[in-house]
Protein backbone atom coordinates (compact mmCIF):
# COMPACT_ATOMS: atom_id res chain seq x y z
CA UNK A 1 0.00 0.00 0.00
CA UNK A 2 0.93 3.23 -1.02
CA UNK A 3 0.65 6.44 1.95
CA UNK A 4 -0.43 10.04 0.17
CA UNK A 5 2.51 11.99 0.06
CA UNK A 6 1.84 14.15 3.14
CA UNK A 7 1.19 11.01 4.75
CA UNK A 8 4.11 9.52 4.18
CA UNK A 9 6.05 12.86 4.65
CA UNK A 10 4.54 13.31 8.37
CA UNK A 11 5.55 9.12 8.97
CA UNK A 12 8.89 9.48 7.98
CA UNK A 13 9.54 13.27 10.36
CA UNK A 14 7.94 10.63 13.12
CA UNK A 15 10.14 8.04 12.67
CA UNK A 16 12.94 10.28 12.58
CA UNK A 17 12.38 10.44 16.86
CA UNK A 18 12.61 6.64 17.08
CA UNK A 19 16.13 5.26 17.82
CA UNK A 20 17.43 2.03 15.60
CA UNK A 21 15.50 -0.99 15.40
CA UNK A 22 12.96 0.08 17.68
CA UNK A 23 10.01 1.37 15.60
CA UNK A 24 7.90 -1.08 17.74
CA UNK A 25 7.01 1.77 19.54
CA UNK A 26 5.74 3.59 16.78
CA UNK A 27 2.91 0.61 15.83
CA UNK A 28 0.08 3.79 17.61
CA UNK A 29 1.17 6.89 16.69
CA UNK A 30 1.78 6.10 12.85
CA UNK A 31 -1.80 3.85 13.73
CA UNK A 32 -3.34 7.38 14.15
CA UNK A 33 -1.54 9.29 11.29
CA UNK A 34 -3.02 6.70 9.22
CA UNK A 35 -6.77 6.72 10.66
CA UNK A 36 -6.77 10.77 10.44
CA UNK A 37 -5.87 10.55 6.62
CA UNK A 38 -7.61 7.35 5.96
CA UNK A 39 -10.15 7.26 8.56
CA UNK A 40 -10.06 4.05 9.60
CA UNK A 41 -7.45 0.84 10.11
CA UNK A 42 -8.03 -1.47 7.21
CA UNK A 43 -6.37 -4.54 6.51
CA UNK A 44 -4.26 -3.37 4.25
CA UNK A 45 -3.15 -0.50 5.71
CA UNK A 46 -2.23 -2.70 8.83
CA UNK A 47 -0.08 -4.60 6.44
CA UNK A 48 1.82 -1.82 5.78
CA UNK A 49 2.25 -0.55 9.61
CA UNK A 50 3.54 -3.80 10.23
CA UNK A 51 5.60 -3.89 7.46
CA UNK A 52 7.56 -0.64 8.15
CA UNK A 53 7.22 -1.05 12.22
CA UNK A 54 9.23 -4.64 11.68
CA UNK A 55 5.78 -6.28 13.52
CA UNK A 56 3.68 -9.12 12.05
CA UNK A 57 0.33 -7.88 10.97
CA UNK A 58 -1.25 -9.70 13.21
CA UNK A 59 0.37 -7.41 16.63
CA UNK A 60 -0.56 -4.73 14.47
CA UNK A 61 -4.34 -5.84 14.65
CA UNK A 62 -4.11 -6.59 18.23
CA UNK A 63 -3.25 -3.10 18.53
CA UNK A 64 -6.36 -2.21 16.89
CA UNK A 65 -8.53 -4.92 18.75
CA UNK A 66 -7.85 -3.25 22.20
CA UNK A 67 -7.72 0.54 21.77
CA UNK A 68 -11.25 2.24 21.31
CA UNK A 69 -9.95 4.97 19.74
CA UNK A 70 -8.81 3.24 16.59
CA UNK A 71 -11.19 1.85 14.14
CA UNK A 72 -11.59 -1.30 11.51
CA UNK A 73 -14.49 0.80 9.86
CA UNK A 74 -14.89 4.28 8.44
CA UNK A 75 -16.42 7.15 10.17
CA UNK A 76 -17.05 10.45 9.55
CA UNK A 77 -15.49 13.44 8.94
CA UNK A 78 -15.94 14.83 12.37
CA UNK A 79 -16.36 11.52 15.19
CA UNK A 80 -18.64 12.71 17.94
CA UNK A 81 -17.96 10.97 20.99
CA UNK A 82 -20.48 10.90 24.17
CA UNK A 83 -19.65 10.02 27.26
CA UNK A 84 -22.18 8.29 29.43
CA UNK A 85 -19.87 6.67 32.40
CA UNK A 86 -21.11 7.54 35.63
CA UNK A 87 -20.09 11.16 36.45
CA UNK A 88 -21.30 12.19 32.90
CA UNK A 89 -24.57 9.76 33.43
CA UNK A 90 -25.79 11.43 36.50
CA UNK A 91 -24.84 15.05 34.92
CA UNK A 92 -27.16 13.77 32.02
CA UNK A 93 -24.69 12.08 29.42
CA UNK A 94 -27.43 9.35 28.62
CA UNK A 95 -29.56 12.22 27.65
CA UNK A 96 -27.32 14.23 25.56
CA UNK A 97 -26.66 11.01 23.44
CA UNK A 98 -30.07 10.04 23.22
CA UNK A 99 -30.74 13.98 21.57
CA UNK A 100 -27.63 13.56 19.54
CA UNK A 101 -28.96 10.49 18.31
CA UNK A 102 -32.06 12.14 17.48
CA UNK A 103 -30.72 14.93 16.08
CA UNK A 104 -28.43 13.35 13.78
CA UNK A 105 -30.54 10.05 12.61
CA UNK A 106 -28.05 8.14 13.85
CA UNK A 107 -26.93 5.50 16.85
CA UNK A 108 -23.91 3.77 18.11
CA UNK A 109 -20.82 3.80 15.62
CA UNK A 110 -22.96 5.17 12.75
CA UNK A 111 -22.76 7.86 10.31
CA UNK A 112 -24.74 10.36 8.85
CA UNK A 113 -25.87 9.79 5.39
CA UNK A 114 -23.23 12.45 4.08
CA UNK A 115 -20.37 10.67 5.80
CA UNK A 116 -19.45 13.95 7.47
CA UNK A 117 -20.64 12.87 11.57
CA UNK A 118 -20.09 9.83 12.86
CA UNK A 119 -21.49 8.91 17.19
CA UNK A 120 -19.88 6.81 19.24
CA UNK A 121 -21.51 6.36 22.91
CA UNK A 122 -18.06 6.34 25.23
CA UNK A 123 -17.56 4.46 28.33
CA UNK A 124 -15.25 7.27 30.16
CA UNK A 125 -13.87 10.28 28.30
CA UNK A 126 -11.63 11.20 31.30
CA UNK A 127 -12.92 13.92 32.31
CA UNK A 128 -15.49 13.45 35.46
CA UNK A 129 -14.56 16.77 37.27
CA UNK A 130 -16.28 18.25 33.78
CA UNK A 131 -19.57 16.05 33.12
CA UNK A 132 -20.93 15.85 30.97
CA UNK A 133 -18.43 15.75 28.46
CA UNK A 134 -18.12 14.53 24.56
CA UNK A 135 -15.65 14.91 22.48
CA UNK A 136 -15.15 15.47 18.58
CA UNK A 137 -12.32 14.28 17.03
CA UNK A 138 -9.96 15.42 18.99
CA UNK A 139 -11.70 18.80 20.56
CA UNK A 140 -13.43 18.10 24.22
CA UNK A 141 -16.05 19.88 25.18
CA UNK A 142 -17.12 20.01 28.96
CA UNK A 143 -20.02 20.56 31.12
CA UNK A 144 -22.34 20.00 27.83
CA UNK A 145 -26.02 21.15 27.99
CA UNK A 146 -28.48 20.03 25.24
CA UNK A 147 -28.55 23.55 23.80
CA UNK A 148 -24.04 23.52 24.05
CA UNK A 149 -24.56 20.00 21.91
CA UNK A 150 -27.37 21.46 19.75
CA UNK A 151 -24.83 24.39 19.22
CA UNK A 152 -21.15 22.24 18.69
CA UNK A 153 -23.83 20.17 15.74
CA UNK A 154 -24.82 23.31 14.28
CA UNK A 155 -21.13 24.36 14.36
CA UNK A 156 -19.98 20.97 12.64
CA UNK A 157 -22.51 21.12 10.40
CA UNK A 158 -21.15 24.24 8.48
CA UNK A 159 -17.64 23.66 8.61
CA UNK A 160 -18.20 20.15 6.56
Amino acid sequence: MKFPPQLEQRIAGMVQNYPPGRLKGAVIPMLMYCQDEVGYISKELAEEVASRCGVSTLEVEEVVGFYTMLRKQKMGKTHLQICTNISCLLMGGEELYEHACKKLGIGHNEVTPDGQISLEEVECAGACSWAPAIQTNYDFHHNVTIEKLDQIIAGLRKTQ
